[in-house]
């Protein structure tokens, strides 16, 4: 499952996984994100906030996600990983190669401070 949470006045998505994730969590998130982008066309930042990651619970999920990053990526100005998994260390290594946002890592509990920096008011 993936909730998806979008704060408008400072336009941030935060994505929060909460076990493998699914096809219809990518279909999901554009579902909320889409209408967003439509107003605005850009996100300030997407945070991604999972203690680990679960991973996906099949091959068509992770194609959507790839799918679903090829879709947003120009649209997004920061991605914050506020997570204690390492595939928080290889998502901002291969993800600066694939995505125009800058890209941050937080640990897990300093979720305040990676919303801060998503929204453009944080320390670089």
């Amino acid at each position: 499952m993936l909730g998806v949470k979008i704060d408008a006045e400072k336009g941030i998505a935060t994505l929060c996984p909460d076990g493998p994730l699914s096809k219809e969590d990518f279909i999901e998130a554009a579902a909320l994100i889409d209408p967003y982008l439509e107003k605005t066309a850009r996100l300030t930042g997407l945070l991604i906030h999972t203690e680990s990651f679960p991973g996906w619970d099949s091959f068509a999920a992770l194609s959507s996600h790839l799918s679903f990053v090829k879709e947003h990526h120009k649209k997004i100005a920061r991605v914050a990983f506020a997570t204690d998994s390492m595939i928080g260390n290889f998502a901002e290594i291969v993800a600066s190669h694939f995505v125009n946002a800058e890209i941050k890592l937080f640990p897990y509990q300093e979720l305040e401070q990676a919303r801060e920096w998503t929204a453009g008011q944080g320390k670089e």
